[in-house]
């Protein structure tokens, strides 16, 4: 996992900062270059705009009342892997993001950055 993680930019969209920060530090912890981690839609369309170097996304559903799926389409434009975190159940994810791994808050940090490390190519 630290080999596929250090040294990558990994944006982290989500606007509770406890949440926020619990991920931050994770993924530090494996040498990541955090982006964020950005509480809206529009600091993450700028911070993906903003980074070409983007290898990996984790994104909370629903930011202060607005979905984040627009961010969604622009990483899977860009063939970026990501994961969904939210506290809604799946059928408020559009049928095209379905197939994106979820984590229901409360969820565990550490199982997040395992599981898009596993999504991140080696290289």
């Amino acid at each position: 996992m630290e080999r596929r993680l250090r040294g990558r930019q990994v944006l982290i969209v989500e606007d509770e900062y406890l949440l926020a920060e619990d991920l931050r530090l994770t993924f530090e912890q494996f040498g990541t270059e955090v982006l964020g981690p950005v509480p809206t839609v529009g600091e993450a369309m700028a911070a993906v705009a903003d980074h070409p170097l983007l290898r990996g996304a984790v994104l909370d559903v629903n930011l202060r009342g607005n979905m984040v799926f627009p961010v969604a389409d622009v990483l899977l434009a860009r063939a970026v892997p990501f994961l969904f975190t939210t506290g809604y159940a799946s059928a408020v994810v559009p049928e095209r993001l379905r197939g994106v791994g979820r984590f229901e808050k409360p969820f565990d940090p550490a199982a997040v950055v395992a599981a898009l490390s596993r999504l991140i190519p080696e290289g």
